[in-house]
């Protein structure tokens, strides 16, 4: 909001962009993909028993790579429109169960997956997924 009033008031060059769930290389575990990475990682390796810990797996997301999201601004950059709010996402949300079936797919272990409490969030959006129109 105040981007925008600024935009407009002092006829300032700004936009605002809401970037959804980013994922990439080097990505700290503290976000789901790369903490299911991490513990699959840590399973091989024999570091920790063959249980991965997770949270609300029926929760659904819009992730975009991180090069994808850092093109976006470029693009942005060029083509948007002062004042204008953009959308930075792949317009399509994913349950995360389902990257996380991916994940162990490409894994040579059985591994049993546990819901752990203190990963589950006191209030978790079922459905966050980008408008990408604009």
């Amino acid at each position: 909001m105040i981007g925008n009033i600024y935009s407009s008031a002092y006829n300032m060059d700004i936009m605002m962009v809401r970037a959804f769930n980013h994922i990439g290389p080097k990505q700290a575990p503290l976000f789901v993909i790369s903490d299911f990475c991490k513990q699959v990682a840590e399973i091989e390796k024999g570091l920790n028993e063959a249980i991965i810990s997770v949270g609300n797996l029926s929760a659904k997301r819009d992730f975009t790579d991180v090069r994808d999201v850092v093109n976006a601004y470029g693009l942005l950059m060029k083509k948007g429109i002062k004042g204008e709010m953009y959308n930075v996402g792949s317009g399509e949300a994913i349950e995360i169960r389902a990257i996380l079936d991916l994940i162990l797919s490409f894994s040579n272990k059985e591994i049993e997956v546990e819901v752990n409490p203190n990963k589950l969030r006191p209030v978790d959006v079922p459905i966050i997924e980008a408008d990408i129109q604009k």
